[in-house]
């Protein structure tokens, strides 16, 4: 180790008077150093300190944990928490030089947190003290004898099966938990005689329509049948989920912001060439593009110093256009205004595609079409483009089953995961009947989980 915490604190405070000075406005700062031990155990939980218990976190930590021991696997430079003040973890291991990159790095992110508009629900003063309760009433429930660490956990798995089928835009007016309730109810407390005439005339199941794209909160505000402390757990896997969603849909631009950033402030630092080297060698290691897959930090640098714009060989101008970027977009929208033809020629953006092991270019950025439809594909699969909308349709009052609805982009579900998802919604749904209705190779279907069996039968509409 070629530094002390008083190397750390001496060059942070050069790092924050130049971020100062080229307009970076962030919450305060507080950095951890931490081993690759921790490191593991950080990434597993997501960043956060206190978490609550679930298996899929020590599994993830036995991964990565085995994977960096036999050297497959590196581990993260940095990780950065949204909250005020912001908390970043460091690598004990890294030499001083990556420390001062890394630092930089996390002023970018630290800003970007408290100025990006996605951010604006997610309470970054108390986001920690909310995880640790949030933990706290998990265990409670764990230790309760009636309930225990297996009925908590069953609730757990259904819920992350489900946990990114919340409001994606939390700016959505939707029906208030009233209006949604006294729809529910009245309809299901109609005079028994009117589901008697409807069976005996063998009319369609009227369905109530909610067309509700937060799946979780329906099931909390609308199943009778779940208990408190259920429901309860449910609000806490929606509520973190909720607070990690801008992530994803800014990962791209949170990254190419981070590292327009650290390769600025290290510019303006003058480090000694021995030093400055080590900066390039990292830097470039860090936006370098990847064979077969995407880079974000690659793409969003570029973007970025584009719109920024050169200002020599070596230094961007500070374009006062890419703070406003930096507020009001998220990674669809950047990436639909910003990357254009003449960028996507430069990186080298083209689309594949895997038939029978093998591997064909179907599209290249350098037409007049191609380049459109090679971004399009892009941006489908970015943020939560790649995770299905499943909106409730409504409820059955005969049967109380739960009709869902995917909304069909032209990519099929993978019925092994519908069938496995159906089960957990099922479970939450009080082992009611749930439908899904979607495409399969081009025609519509209708997926039945019902008394555990599971079928997918053709929409006779």
């Amino acid at each position: 180790m070629d530094w002390s915490l008083d190397d750390l604190a001496r060059w942070n405070d050069k790092i924050e008077e130049i971020a100062q000075e080229c307009g970076l406005d962030y919450y305060p700062q507080e950095f951890e150093v931490c081993d690759y031990h921790d490191m593991i155990g950080y990434q597993s939980y997501v960043g956060m300190p206190s978490r609550y218990p679930h298996w899929s976190f020590g599994k993830s930590f036995e991964k990565q944990n085995t994977l960096y021991k036999m050297g497959a696997q590196g581990l993260a430079y940095e990780m950065v928490i949204n909250s005020d003040p912001c908390l970043a973890y460091l690598m004990i291991d890294n030499p001083l030089s990556m420390q001062i990159l890394v630092m930089a790095h996390v002023y970018g992110h630290n800003d970007f947190f408290k100025n990006n508009i996605n951010f604006s629900h997610t309470k970054p003063e108390f986001v920690l003290e909310n995880f640790k309760l949030h933990a706290d009433r998990i265990r409670s429930y764990i230790e309760t004898p009636s309930i225990g660490y297996k009925g908590v956990e069953r609730i757990l798995d259904a819920a992350h099966a489900i946990s990114f089928h919340v409001d994606r835009n939390q700016r959505i007016v939707r029906l208030s938990e009233h209006e949604q309730k006294s729809h529910y109810y009245g309809a299901l407390n109609k005079d028994k005689s009117y589901w008697d005439e409807l069976k005996k005339e063998e009319k369609e199941e009227e369905f109530i329509p909610s067309l509700s794209e937060d799946l979780i909160l329906f099931l909390i505000e609308n199943s009778r049948f779940l208990e408190d402390w259920e429901k309860d757990i449910l609000s806490i896997v929606r509520e973190e989920t909720l607070y990690f969603l801008p992530q994803m849909e800014t990962k791209i631009m949170n990254e190419g912001w981070a590292s327009f950033w650290h390769y600025t402030i290290l510019h303006k630092l003058k480090l000694p060439p021995a030093m400055h080297v080590d900066f390039i060698r990292s830097h470039n290691q860090v936006i370098r593009p990847h064979v077969g897959g995407l880079n974000p930090y690659h793409i969003g640098f570029n973007i970025m110093a584009h719109l920024a714009g050169k200002k020599d060989m070596f230094e961007y101008e500070i374009n006062p256009q890419i703070f406003d970027v930096r507020e009001v977009d998220r990674d669809v929208s950047f990436l639909r205004r910003f990357l254009t033809r003449e960028l996507m020629e430069e990186l080298g953006l083209f689309e594949y595609e895997r038939n029978n092991g093998k591997i064909s270019v179907s599209n290249i950025s350098d037409d007049m079409k191609g380049w459109k439809e090679v971004r399009d594909t892009l941006i489908a699969q970015t943020g939560t483009g790649s995770i299905p909308i499943i909106k409730v349709k409504g409820i059955a009052p005969i049967n109380n089953t739960l009709q869902l609805v995917h909304e069909f982009d032209g990519r099929e579900l993978e019925l092994g995961y519908v069938h496995k998802t159906m089960q957990h919604i099922a479970t939450l749904w009080s082992d009611f009947p749930v439908k899904l209705e979607t495409n399969v190779e081009g025609n519509k279907v209708i997926c039945v989980y019902q008394k555990g069996e599971f079928t997918v039968e053709m929409d006779s509409e």
